[in-house]
């Protein structure tokens, strides 16, 4: 455990010593202040034309009008900024050459994989506490149900996981951050739009692809339900990755 600390601590103290965090965080910020905004406008405008329809006015709903559109669209600017996290954590080790000697240290590779996920996981973790202003305004002025803010940020935060253990098999392939990135971004947009081909194909096919669909996934946790199959998706798919790392990276003990 110790050495997956050190190694945690070294990843995040080059992550703050950098602009890369900054930039990434302030990116994040702006865009998902921008779509909060926005849907907050839409939702007044809606709720000032409601007030002549009775009926009109008890079909509004925060949760529905505001927050499942800003989670969803979370996961587009994720989708987006995370690879850029990601992308140097074994890329670059092997672009300088320290990557030989981090594997001739007395650790295992899972050691260094759960030490530079839990780093970028820290990042992303931050990133998403600063968007707490965002509920605690709604509270302020409305009553909003307190279960799909919970579940929706939940939700999110598995998916920004699973593009996070993404992007670390993509940098573990070779010393490319712009490869490692933008293999991440290609990979994590087939799982976010891999559902929109559902209507053109057959029911088995379909149920297939729905499964492997991010998107469909975190829509139950937007609207404020967990689920079993949920959870596990977004487990199954972090510990692919993780895994696949892992036997990229002995892989490469193995060649040296």
């Amino acid at each position: 455990m110790s050495r997956i600390i050190a190694i945690y601590r070294r990843e995040l103290a080059y992550y703050f010593q950098s602009p890369v965090a900054y930039a990434v965080i302030a990116v994040f910020l702006f865009l998902c202040g921008y779509f909060f905004y926005n849907l907050l406008g839409y939702f007044n405008l809606a709720s000032i034309q409601a007030m002549q329809s009775p009926m009109q006015a008890r079909a509004l709903s925060l949760t529905v009008s505001v927050l499942a559109p800003l989670f969803a669209n979370m996961s587009s600017i994720l989708l987006l900024i995370l690879p850029l996290l990601t992308m140097r954590l074994f890329a670059e080790e092997r672009r300088s050459g320290s990557a030989e000697l981090l594997f001739t240290y007395p650790v295992s590779d899972w050691h260094v994989i759960l030490g530079k996920f839990l780093a970028a996981a820290t990042v992303f973790a931050a990133m998403l506490a600063m968007t707490a202003p965002y509920p605690a305004l709604l509270f302020h002025f409305a009553a909003p149900e307190a279960g799909p803010i919970v579940s929706g940020y939940l939700g999110v935060f598995l998916m920004g996981l699973s593009f996070i253990a993404m992007g670390l098999f993509f940098s573990a392939l070779g010393d490319s951050q712009i490869m490692a990135g933008a293999l991440t971004f290609g990979c994590g947009l087939v799982f976010l739009v891999i559902g929109w081909i559902t209507p053109f194909v057959s029911s088995p096919v379909a149920a297939v692809l729905n499964q492997l669909s991010v998107v469909r996934h975190l829509d139950g946790f937007a609207r404020g339900v967990i689920d079993t199959n949920d959870l596990v998706f977004y487990l199954n798919l972090i510990l692919f990755f993780l895994f696949m790392c892992a036997r990229v990276l002995d892989s490469a003990r193995w060649r040296g």
